[in-house]
């Protein structure tokens, strides 16, 4: 069942970059997709607190919205990393991190090719707003702004290639969000990450135009 959210703006959304004008040409603009999951995370504050975590990650961060916003609500109690192809999303992370008064930690890559090994079992967090859209695979190879949204086949082509990291990188009590559309087949991802002793739940979905949008959770299996 899908868990439609309203913010109830207990914490505040944070303000992108050093300048209220700036240009999104190179980086893909804070939209629905990025103020959904901010809203799920707000709604998981108190299991996120719970949680206690000590490493957060995103994967593809973008302006830097979600991290910071995560490392606001967590009040900075955790090491927060985030990752990009794109070297104009790193900078621009790092300046809306240090707008709002937040210290985020973002590096230059794929995925999470430069740490992968180092935080096996570490990640307490990890959320990933992917490139989702339906496109060609040509789309997706290209780079630039369209690596921030041009999914290719099914709009799994990125999302697949993360999806077996998952379990890797997520620790015994780790948590992962993953922003999906209603054509990337939300039963399939459940199926492949149960393969990997992942649990999922839908944390919150919205209709933004012709897109309906979910924030899937994953956590670990119990042991048996």
């Amino acid at each position: 069942m899908s868990i439609s959210l309203m913010s109830t703006n207990k914490f505040r959304t944070p303000v992108i970059g050093l300048h209220d004008n700036y240009n999104y040409d190179d980086v893909y603009e804070p939209a629905e997709d990025s103020f959904l999951l901010l809203d799920v995370l707000e709604q998981e504050f108190n299991f996120l607190s719970q949680l206690k975590p000590n490493i957060c990650l995103e994967v593809g961060c973008g302006s830097g919205i979600c991290i910071t916003f995560l490392s606001q609500i967590l009040e900075k109690q955790a090491l927060f990393l985030c990752t990009d192809i794109n070297p104009a999303a790193i900078q621009l992370t790092l300046q809306t991190a240090e707008r709002n008064w937040q210290r985020v930690e973002p590096v230059l890559c794929d995925l999470t090719g430069a740490f992968e090994d180092r935080l096996k079992g570490k990640v307490d967090v990890l959320i990933f707003n992917p490139p989702y859209v339906v496109t060609s695979s040509g789309e997706v190879a290209n780079g630039g702004i369209a690596a921030s949204w041009a999914g290719g086949i099914k709009g799994r082509e990125v999302i697949d290639r993360f999806l077996p990291k998952v379990s890797l990188l997520l620790s015994s009590t780790g948590v992962f969000y993953m922003v999906i559309i209603k054509e990337n087949d939300q039963d399939d991802i459940e199926q492949v990450m149960l393969s990997q002793g992942l649990k999922m739940t839908v944390a919150g979905s919205r209709r933004a135009g012709c897109e309906l949008l979910f924030i899937l959770k994953f956590t670990r299996l119990p042991e048996r």
